[in-house]
Parts: C-alpha cells; sequence; structure tokens
C-alpha cells in the first residue's frame, strides 16, 4: 500500500530526529494500521538529518529484513561473520542489528538510528523486555561519544504496552489507524466498485484490511470468516463460560463494556493478547503517533476506553459468537 497522510507523524520523527531518543520509542497499535509504511518513511527522514540508519524487519521481505544505510555495510558483513557467524533466524538478525549499532558508534558513527519493526513478534513476548533494556543500555552506556541516536520500536503485540510498560526502559506510544482523508487516496487508487463510505464502515481506515477486502472481492463476510479462523475464535468462544459470552456480546456492541469492573478479567485478557482489541487512555495528541481515533465511534468500534482493532475484527467474533449459539 502507498503511504500517504500521514504528515502529522513525519514531523514527529523530524523532532526526533532533531533531539534523538532519550529512551527506547515504542510504537503499538493495531496490525496492518500502516506501522512499517511509517518506519520506511522515517528511514528517508533519519538520513536526510544526517543519520546513518538500521532497519531490521525480521518477519518481512527477504530483502528487507536487515537494511543498512550504504556507509555501515562493511559493518554489517563483519559483524555478520565476527558475531554471529553467518547465522539467520530472526531473533539473530536482532541481535545483529543492534550490534552493527554499537560497532558503528566505535568506529566514530555520531548518528545513529535503529528502526526494529514487529521485533515483538519474531523474538517472542518473553524476550521483548531484555531487547528494550538492551537498545536503552546502547543509549545509556555507549561503546562511543556520538551526537545522536534514536531508537524506535513498532510492535502490533497485544500485550506489549504491559510487558513493556511496566519498566521505566521505553517511552510508549499507541498509533491508530488512518484518518478517513488519507485513507480515501488509498481507495480511490484501487479503482473500487464498492461505495467508500461502505468501505470504511468495514475498515475503519486500516490498510491492510483494505487490501485484505479488496483481495476477497470485496467480501467483507469472507474477510470476517478469514480472522476468525485464523485467531481460532470459535475454539476460544467454546471455552468461555456462560457470563464471559454474555460480556463478550456486549463488547460486540460497545468496546467499552471492556472497562466495566465487572468484566471478566480473563476475557478482556484474551481479547487483547489475540490483537482483536486494543486499551486506548486519553486522547492528548502529543501521546500519539500522528493522529489518535475518535473520542468515540460505535459504527467503528472504537469507545472510549476500548476499540476494536478493526470493524472486521469485531465482525469476526459476531461469526464465531453466532455459530456458538
Amino acid at each position: 500500500m502507498e503511504f500517504v497522510d500521514r504528515d502529522v507523524a513525519l514531523r514527529q520523527f523530524a523532532e526526533i530526529a532533531e533531539k534523538g531518543t532519550r529512551f527506547p520509542l515504542v510504537v503499538y497499535g493495531p496490525e496492518g494500521c500502516g506501522k512499517t509504511a511509517l518506519l520506511r518513511q522515517a528511514v528517508e527522514v533519519l538520513r536526510e538529518w544526517g543519520y546513518s540508519v538500521i532497519y531490521v524487519n525480521p518477519l518481512g521481505e527477504v530483502a528487507e529484513r536487515l537494511v543498512a544505510a550504504e556507509d555501515l555495510r562493511d559493518v554489517v558483513k563483519k559483524t555478520w561473520k565476527e558475531v554471529l557467524g553467518g547465522v539467520v533466524n530472526p531473533a539473530a538478525l536482532v541481535d545483529l542489528a543492534l550490534a552493527v549499532a554499537s560497532r558503528a558508534l566505535k568506529r566514530g558513527k555520531r548518528r545513529i538510528a535503529i528502526l526494529a519493526d514487529d521485533v515483538f513478534q519474531a523474538i517472542g513476548l518473553e524476550r521483548a523486555e531484555q531487547l528494550v533494556k538492551s537498545v536503552l543500555n546502547l543509549i545509556e552506556y555507549p561503546p562511543a561519544d556520538y551526537d545522536s541516536v534514536v531508537a524506535v520500536v513498532a510492535s502490533s503485540e497485544g500485550v506489549t504496552r504491559s510487558r513493556v510498560g511496566r519498566h521505566d526502559w521505553a517511552s510508549l506510544r499507541p498509533m491508530w489507524n488512518m484518518p478517513r482523508s488519507g485513507f480515501e487516496e488509498l481507495y480511490k487508487g484501487l479503482r473500487a466498485a464498492v461505495d467508500f463510505d461502505e468501505v470504511w464502515r468495514w475498515t475503519g481506515g486500516n490498510p491492510r484490511y483494505l487490501g485484505r477486502l479488496y483481495e476477497s472481492g470485496w467480501d467483507p463476510a469472507a474477510v470476517a470468516r478469514d480472522v476468525a479462523k485464523g485467531r481460532g475464535l470459535w475454539d476460544f468462544v467454546k471455552r468461555l463460560g456462560a457470563r464471559e459470552v454474555e460480556w463478550l456480546r456486549r463488547a460486540v456492541e460497545d468496546p467499552d463494556a471492556l472497562y466495566d469492573g465487572e468484566a471478566p478479567a480473563a476475557l478482556v485478557e484474551g481479547l487483547v493478547e489475540m490483537n482483536l482489541v486494543v486499551r486506548l487512555w486519553d486522547r492528548d495528541p502529543r501521546g500519539w503517533v500522528d493522529a489518535p481515533p475518535p473520542e468515540r465511534d460505535l459504527e467503528l468500534g472504537i469507545g472510549r476506553h476500548y476499540a476494536w482493532q478493526t470493524p472486521l475484527h469485531r465482525e469476526a467474533v459476531k461469526v464465531a459468537l453466532e455459530s456458538s449459539a
């Protein structure tokens, strides 16, 4: 998908480039909301500010799993052989990126940026905290003096905030799906016969699910079934007790039902861990990457405190609930 209408986010990255990051910046949000596209644009912004950039995406296309600035290519080759012995796996690529950043500083690079995309999914959440601490150590205890370091980690893992946020090791910033205006630009590029308002109501501005709708022949029911299959929602619902099923039905109608103190904690945790819902805090734009979601929009499944990642995620849960009735 083309990168459009994230001007606010790019300005934020320009500010980050000017100051560096005192703590690793962990960006989290719905799957497919545009984090990868944003990081790729951030690479260009940071290069313009004179940074030697290392971008790692262990689960991406082979050619893009580790991309380093031209002036770091020799460092990558030597580090790969000397530190990792040429081993290739997702966790090793993350270790390699950190080792390259460290060696680059030793070689006198004054501005280093490391951008890590979906690494928690690649290395496992049990290592998430360790990774963030390692990046913080690079910033706080560098192997050589530097002018500025930028470290950004992007994740769609639902439990990122609770696992990483319990330490003072990172700055956490949520990111939401695209604003309506920019999303409409993507939609127009597909020359769809389906009305835009309908597409907006199904996707809530999520670029990945726009693509999935397109591939399905604009069949939201098919996409919802695929999501239900992929997340194992039939088995998930089957394991729920009658009280939990009732609360899940309430959450389908209004996600803020999950904020109620009487809502079953295991249900709420399960929905977050399965990347179906997102916990929301305040809408102060200073605490968000790009623009926050609306205060409340039940048509899109957005409450004040919780939101479905997209309306299609909510529909997938409906499919599972109806099958189990």
